[in-house]
């Protein structure tokens, strides 16, 4: 049996679809109930900051997909807490879902060092900016057909999150990825005003882009998460490190086919936008 957590979010729903259809029994983890459950899927509702919530749903597995919220930490979570957990529930096998950035330094490693140091086997997936983070400009396209975002020429080589659930499931079933780490990027660098055009392009009419500057930026963001790290996306965004631009080979090495571009995102996910 696989447990994945996150279950109901961008990259858990592909790979609990995922897991499913390759025959897995699979349990899924959220902290809130999904609106809708897949057939054979069995969800367990905890959370990673209570990490004997956790304890239920381990029962009889043997792989772990592990996704910490991006409040985990500032909610009094603790990743070896959550691990001992694990390893005493029998699991044997831990996929984490990292950061691009933990390779460059951009971002902290204290994450994949707490699984290091688990005694389990582990894989490091290590994926740059979701394509699916453009979901955010939806309502404004829905709205005005107008993109607001700032540093609009800056590329960089967003990944699909189905790619994600794609590799995650190949590392989860195949032992022959314990120890390695997959920097999951996709096929090319691409800009916000470039992505504003493929979602253009898919929704069937012009999607204007107008490019904010820095202060407009940071005075958004600074609705819905702490300032310092509003700063910290704003430098990556702004000026990224040659490592974050770099494309990686690896989710072709995994799957044996290119990652999918943003615009073939965009394609399936037209009705976002509309």
């Amino acid at each position: 049996m696989i447990v994945v957590t996150g279950a109901t979010g961008n990259v858990g729903r592909p790979l609990v679809r995922e897991l499913l259809a390759a025959g897995e029994r699979v349990t899924g983890v959220s902290r809130r109930s999904p609106r809708e459950n897949p057939a054979g899927l069995r969800h367990h509702q905890a959370d990673l900051a209570a990490p004997q919530t956790l304890k239920p749903a381990l029962d009889g597995a043997e792989a772990l997909f592990l996704l910490t919220s991006g409040d985990f930490v500032a909610r009094g979570g603790n990743l070896d807490d959550v691990l001992e957990v694990v390893r005493a529930g029998g699991v044997r096998r831990v996929v984490l879902l990292s950061s691009q950035g933990v390779a460059t330094g951009d971002h902290p490693s204290e994450l994949e060092d707490a699984v290091r140091r688990s005694g389990l086997e582990w894989t490091m997936l290590r994926p740059g900016g979701f394509h699916s983070n453009t979901l955010q400009w939806a309502g404004a396209v829905r709205a005005e057909r107008t993109v607001a975002a700032p540093f609009g020429d800056v590329a960089l080589p967003t990944v699909d999150p189905e790619d994600i659930a794609q590799v995650a499931a190949v590392a989860l079933r195949d032992p022959g990825h314990a120890g390695r780490v997959h920097e999951l990027t996709g096929p090319a660098p691409i800009s916000p005003r470039q992505q504003t055009v493929a979602i253009g392009d898919a929704v069937g009419e012009p999607v204007r882009f107008v490019e904010q500057t820095r202060g407009e930026a940071r005075a958004e963001m600074v609705r819905f998460m702490p300032e310092p790290i509003a700063d910290a996306t704003l430098d990556i965004l702004g000026d990224p490190s040659p490592g974050l631009r770099r494309v990686s080979p690896d989710v072709e090495r995994v799957l044996g086919r290119p990652p999918r571009t943003f615009a073939d995102w965009a394609a399936r996910n037209a009705s976002a936008f509309r």
